[in-house]
């Protein structure tokens, strides 16, 4: 039933969390003219709770909801962001309560930062160059799990006849225990050649199906 989610999830300590089976949250990411990318994030209206802050578009699920069809539709509901104009590549478990209560987030991309329409729970929205996210005042709970769920910056330098993975690029790309990355192309000579714009990883970066999972 549609919103039969909304409301306070009260653990037998008296902490209380947003949403009765648990929330999530859209974190969706599109590429910005020079090779970085974008996070939707929504400053929080002063009335709501942890009001002034900065987060991702979210909230409660509800009964019969996956954490994906959630955070959609909150990302519709306040940010008029449609699936359509998306791709979800993975989901992240963020925050577990002692209580059993968990905040998931949904990792998705857009081919451009989308337009936005706001609604009552926003006092804006706005497209944050990722490198700048950890600047804003943010929500405690985002702040914190944004130390897992930002993006390293990774150049894939393509040659002739990789069609198939230029087409699937800029996207986010999650690998196992090395976190999340954001992998755009330079056609600027041959080779497949990954590029780190920040930290140096050990070993090999990335696969031809990492890309194109």
């Amino acid at each position: 039933m549609r919103g039969d989610g909304d409301g306070w999830y009260k653990s037998p300590d008296g902490i209380k969390h947003w949403g009765k089976f648990g929330a999530a949250g859209l974190l969706l990411r599109a590429p910005l003219p020079g090779g970085g990318s974008a996070v939707l994030l929504q400053h929080r209206a002063p009335w709501s709770h942890q009001g002034g802050t900065w987060a991702l578009p979210g909230g409660a699920r509800d009964s019969h909801e996956s954490p994906e069809h959630a955070a959609v539709r909150e990302a519709e509901e306040e940010a008029g962001i449609t699936a359509g104009d998306l791709r979800v590549r993975t989901e992240r478990l963020t925050m577990t309560a002692p209580s059993g209560w968990t905040y998931i987030t949904v990792v998705a991309d857009a081919d451009k930062p989308l337009p936005t329409v706001a609604n009552r729970e926003s006092a804006e929205l706005a497209w944050v160059p990722e490198a700048e996210v950890a600047n804003l005042p943010l929500h405690p709970g985002f702040a914190t799990a944004w130390t897992e769920l930002r993006a390293v910056p990774l150049r894939v330098r393509l040659e002739a006849g990789h069609d198939d993975l230029a087409t699937a690029l800029p996207r986010t790309v999650e690998l196992p225990d090395r976190g999340f990355f954001w992998v755009h192309t330079r056609a600027d000579g041959p080779g497949i050649e990954v590029v780190l714009d920040a930290e140096a990883l050990d070993g090999p970066v990335l696969t031809r199906a990492d890309i194109l999972a």
